[in-house]
């Protein structure tokens, strides 16, 4: 049972990435038709064509090998320069060459030199609109998800209502009773199973952590407890014992101090959150996989070399769609309630829409933020020729950005290898 429920966890994420990657191209496709623009595919995968089928201008089809997805839009690029035409090559060698078959790529898409519907014909504002609309849609997205997860199932909480009572004060080095061991305070004052923790001292308590905080600062203290049991409130004494506990301070620095212990265990439940909670997560989840993003190289690095090492992996490491998966895997098959198990793989899908939202808006070609600093340059070019009367500018051609292009490909196709082989041959666990 638990490798079948791996194997459907798997396919959960494989399914989760498909729905991300299709939701990513429709973000392309929606707009890019809105302006006009002449859009030839729409394709989720690469490799050989599975299924597709023609409506009107478009290919729409799923591909072989589910890691991505594009959309082909009509003149991405301004038309080849009549210089640069020579029999289809271009003289100067391996990247000239590229260059000029990237041209000839995108010359293929245009209906003649009056042709309107392309995308370099497009006001900058649309530019950015379409090339930002698939990384928005992995963002809106990943909301989504975060809200199901923080505001439809909740968040698990210890609550106030107690679930068990310790029958002893542990002592130190210990957690086991002896004869010698003293009466936990909870169960010597009366406290029940299923009683609820209304106050402490007067302080009203929301959660398990409120009550703990009033109870570890009041060693020996005696506190006035104030319980609801059968629907009735009940007031209780109750002198918390003192035992010696370890706290490690943000320099690392551990150190041993004395805390209250009265001896109860809180229910866990899920507890619903504001409908703001999903977004605000989606948020704090940009930032941290900024930071990550951010040193990619450096985080790659180290995760090959704890690959050739056997060194464990850091958790917060860059994982690959393999890894991924791997981790939904592990959910499914988890020994947990259902409910955890869904709760887990919502959070591990729009983590991963997030990442791909922040990974696509690195400002280098291929991936969209490249297409957006491209865009963002011509914007540049023409305000500066306007300010001070000059002719327009010709559109930028992108297309000698090709060698640069390749180069981040080749970096991007290395980085991708190295976390699938640390993904298979030394994972990053949840259990």
């Amino acid at each position: 049972m638990e490798i079948l429920a791996f194997v459907i966890g798997v396919a959960l994420m494989v399914v989760g990435l498909a729905v991300s990657i299709a939701l990513h191209e429709l973000g392309h496709l929606w707009p890019a038709k809105k302006f006009g623009v002449r859009v030839g595919q729409y394709m989720i995968g690469f490799g050989p064509t599975l299924w597709s089928r023609r409506i009107r201008d478009t290919e729409y089809g799923f591909k072989a090998i589910p890691l991505g997805g594009y959309i082909s839009m009509a003149g991405m690029y301004p038309p080849s320069p009549r210089s640069a035409s020579r029999g289809g090559r271009a003289a100067g060698g391996f990247f000239a060459t590229m260059v000029q078959d990237a041209r000839d790529a995108n010359d293929e898409t245009l209906r003649g030199d009056d042709d309107t519907h392309v995308f370099y014909r497009l006001a900058i504002w649309k530019r950015i609109v379409v090339m930002l609309g698939g990384p928005m849609m992995n963002f809106f997205f990943a909301v989504v998800l975060f809200s199901i997860l923080l505001t439809g199932i909740g968040i698990q909480t210890a609550t106030t209502e107690v679930a068990r009572l310790s029958e002893c004060v542990p002592t130190t080095g210990s957690s086991e009773c002896t004869d010698a061991s003293p009466e936990a305070p909870a169960e010597a004052a009366g406290i029940e199973p299923g009683d609820v923790i209304v106050s402490i001292d007067g302080e009203p308590v929301a959660d398990f952590a409120e009550a703990s905080a009033i109870i570890r600062s009041a060693p020996g203290e005696q506190l006035t407890f104030v319980v609801e049991r059968g629907g009735a409130e009940q007031t209780l004494q109750i002198t918390p014992a003192t035992i010696q506990t370890e706290v490690t301070g943000a320099d690392g620095t551990t150190t041993t101090r004395e805390v209250g212990f009265v001896g109860i265990a809180p229910t866990v439940e899920y507890v619903r959150q504001p409908i703001w909670a999903g977004p605000q997560m989606a948020v704090q989840n940009v930032g941290a996989v900024a930071g990550i993003i951010w040193q990619l190289p450096v985080k790659v690095w180290q995760t090959g070399v704890d690959l050739v090492t056997g060194q464990e992996r850091d958790p917060n490491g860059p994982l690959s769609i393999v890894g991924a998966s791997r981790l939904s895997g592990e959910v499914a098959a988890a020994d947990s309630p259902v409910l955890n198990r869904v709760a887990g793989f919502l959070s591990l899908l729009a983590s991963l829409n997030i990442a791909l939202f922040v990974f696509n808006l690195i400002p280098l070609l291929p991936l969209d933020g490249g297409h957006i600093a491209v865009a963002l340059w011509e914007g540049i070019k023409r305000a500066w020729a306007k300010l001070f009367r000059r002719p327009p500018p010709k559109p930028v051609d992108a297309t000698r950005l090709v060698p640069l292009t390749f180069a981040v490909f080749i970096a991007l196709l290395v980085m991708g290898g190295v976390l699938i082989l640390a993904d298979l041959f030394n994972p990053v666990t949840l259990f």
